[in-house]
């Protein structure tokens, strides 16, 4: 398949979602660049993402999000996967609803902690009680990530590529952001 990205895909929704691997597949795909605003905020601070969080704390971290992010849809069109909380400031919706096409990668509850529960490297699940805490974000940003421009599913058992094959699928709804050429 020949396609051009007229805006970038902005991968959005919880951790564990799979957007930095979809992501990758995605861009691959469509040979298109990959983006990945948290290894950019990581490359920035010469920090890694929870190093950041400990010393400067989340508000601080946010705001570097959000610079790191207008200044990578400016670049070329490509795939661009966020944080789990980037969709959540209004200020990061709105550019990215400007300037690129938001994609919630849509997972549920169990799959994502199937999948976050033996990592340490989620600054938000440091805590005593880090399923109560994934359930309590999950329950606030659900609501959020459904304003996204397009819905992807994810379900267990479901390959990266299969995903990636789905997003493109979802994109291909919207000529005004992937042009497929015959």
């Amino acid at each position: 398949m020949q396609a051009r990205l007229k805006k970038t895909v902005v991968l959005v929704g919880m951790m564990g979602a799979g957007k930095t691997a979809v992501g990758k597949a995605v861009a691959g795909m469509l040979h298109a660049p990959f983006l990945d605003s948290d290894a950019e905020i990581e490359k920035a601070a010469n920090m890694t993402i929870p190093e950041i969080f400990e010393r400067d704390g989340e508000p601080f971290f946010r705001i570097k999000e959000r610079q790191i992010i207008s200044r990578l849809l400016e670049r070329e069109k490509g795939v661009l996967s966020t944080g789990g909380g980037a969709y959540m400031a209004a200020e990061n919706r709105e550019i990215i609803s400007k300037e690129g096409v938001a994609v919630w990668l849509n997972a549920d509850l169990d799959l994502l902690w199937h999948r976050v529960r033996h990592k340490d490297t989620r600054p938000l699940l440091r805590v005593p009680d880090p399923l109560g805490a994934l359930t309590r974000l999950y329950n606030e940003r659900v609501p959020i990530y459904a304003k996204a421009d397009l819905s992807v599913v994810s379900e267990p058992g479901l390959s990266i590529d299969e995903m990636a094959k789905r997003v493109i699928e979802a994109l291909k709804t919207r000529p005004d952001v992937l042009e497929v050429q015959a």
